[in-house]
């Protein structure tokens, strides 16, 4: 039986991150943990790009052009989606993670979810807080176990 296992260290992998400018107060604390990842893992800063979308909806657009290039191994996903008084929350969430499966699925590049979808803006800071429980970070680190999975199942192919 072979077994196929991401391993600890993404160096020489490029990685794009797409977040969203939308609640920035929330987004630019799940960017930084997700560069916290990327560098603990051995990514520098030159094999990252950073692309800055208006709001979660255009999150799947961005992330399948990305894809599309050829120049990265994963995309990390960032936004924050809070609850409010319309149901506009719940096509916005769908629209999102159904965007963003269809896009890894069309693309065969990974793309780690890191879209916040709260029903308030403290769960939303709980969720961006400082260290590994910033779920940038866990998206991060999502994306950089499954880009060693996809690069060791094209090895195992060839």
């Amino acid at each position: 039986m072979t077994t196929i296992e991401a391993g600890g260290t993404a160096a020489g992998l490029r990685f794009a991150i797409v977040v969203s400018k939308y609640h920035d107060f929330i987004t630019d604390r799940l960017q930084r943990g997700a560069l916290s990842a990327l560098a603990a893992a051995g990514v520098s800063l030159n094999e990252i790009t950073l692309v800055r979308v208006p709001g979660a909806f255009e999150i799947p657009i961005a992330a399948q052009h990305a894809a599309e290039t050829g120049r990265f191994q994963a995309v990390v996903c960032l936004g924050c989606v809070i609850r409010g008084e319309t149901p506009h929350f719940d096509y916005i969430c769908s629209a999102v993670a159904n965007g963003l499966t269809s896009s890894a699925a069309a693309t065969g590049v990974p793309m780690a979810f890191g879209v916040l979808t709260t029903n308030s803006v403290e769960e939303a800071l709980a969720r961006a807080g400082d260290g590994a429980s910033n779920k940038g970070y866990e998206a991060a680190i999502a994306a950089i176990e499954m880009a060693d999975v996809v690069k060791q199942l094209t090895r195992t192919a060839e």
